[in-house]
């Protein structure tokens, strides 16, 4: 650690479903290619997917090194598990720009403390602060009434404004009018772009926010990332989360199973919830899963460890029947 210096360092956040890692996906593709990346992701769910959605993506050796903080907001407790997640992947990878994907229920806020404390303030060179935002949601007051997603736009140096290829005519100037009604956008960017198509020049600004002293949670330790050791003979387990008026229940399936593609994405394309991430081992290859407002895409990818699936909600009975339908995709 004592080594590094002045990395370029960007948050970039955003509501559940907004497309943060496809956008992350995105700006990795258009990295410079002599140059080592390093992405730090935070997910509300406690069995990580992320990490295996950009894993069987990119891998170290094209200069891309990945960590997870599964389980919620990665800043509690004065940011131990953000600390000791965020050393390790600094002294593995030495990158030349950290990214930083906080969950979608998280604090931005206290997780750019994080970042401008003592501790990091000769290693880490805070650059524009990058928030998502899908401008239908703009209309929805379960979204423009929730404090993250204030605090999210807020703290933002760059508002992009992402799906804009299925807005209406009214949506992003009525995302426009929502914002110059809250906040000074002097000081912010605002673009619009598809399916996550972040340009790496909006990455280079410094930040113009200035960070509030950190919150205290319960948590006491980080939580464990769930591997494919930690399965029970059963052949799988789950495990539950909630916080900020959602729930999640995740499984990790032991590797040796191999699912139904099409009975998997049938089985998905069903179920009512916030968010779904999946990556699976199926028989038509490896496949990640994404869904949200009810649009469910498939990606194909190189390899993964295991089976897992994460799904968010805001009503517990979306999720109660949904582990014997995922055994039932198991050929």
């Amino acid at each position: 650690m004592a080594a590094l210096k002045s990395i370029p360092t960007n948050v970039i956040t955003g509501f559940l479903g907004v497309g943060k890692s496809t956008a992350i996906l995105h700006l990795l593709k258009h990295k410079p290619e002599h140059e080592r990346w390093a992405v730090l992701v935070n997910e509300f769910g406690e069995v990580g997917i992320d990490g295996s959605l950009f894993a069987g993506q990119q891998t170290e050796d094209a200069g891309i090194f990945i960590r997870e903080v599964p389980g919620g907001c990665m800043c509690c407790t004065a940011g131990l598990p953000m600390q000791i997640a965020l050393n390790m992947l600094l002294s593995r990878a030495k990158p030349h720009r950290l990214l930083i994907e906080p969950t979608g229920l998280g604090h931005p806020e206290e997780v750019l403390a994080v970042l401008a404390s003592d501790y990091y303030r000769e290693v880490l060179d805070l650059r524009a602060t990058l928030t998502l935002v899908d401008a239908r949601k703009i209309q929805d007051s379960r979204y423009t009434q929730h404090d993250t997603f204030n605090q999210q736009l807020a703290i933002a140096d760059v508002i992009v404004a992402n799906k804009s290829e299925q807005y209406g005519a009214r949506d992003f100037p009525a995302l426009l009018d929502f914002l110059e009604g809250r906040l000074s956008l002097d000081s912010k960017s605002v673009y619009q772009v598809s399916n996550g198509a972040v340009q790496n020049q909006w990455l280079q600004a410094p930040t113009a926010q200035s960070p509030h002293p950190l919150h205290q949670h319960q948590s006491e330790a980080p939580p464990p990332i769930i591997n494919t050791g930690d399965i029970p003979e059963q052949g799988y387990l789950s495990i539950d989360n909630e916080g900020e008026g959602f729930h999640s229940r995740g499984w990790v399936f032991k590797p040796q199973w191999t699912f139904s593609a099409d009975k998997l994405y049938n089985l998905l394309l069903g179920v009512e919830a916030e968010r779904i991430k999946g990556v699976f081992i199926t028989d038509q290859g490896i496949a990640a899963y994404n869904k949200a407002d009810n649009v469910l895409s498939q990606t194909e990818l190189d390899d993964c460890l295991d089976s897992r699936i994460e799904c968010i909600s805001t009503d517990t009975a979306a999720l109660e029947n949904l582990e014997q339908a995922l055994l039932d995709c198991v050929i």
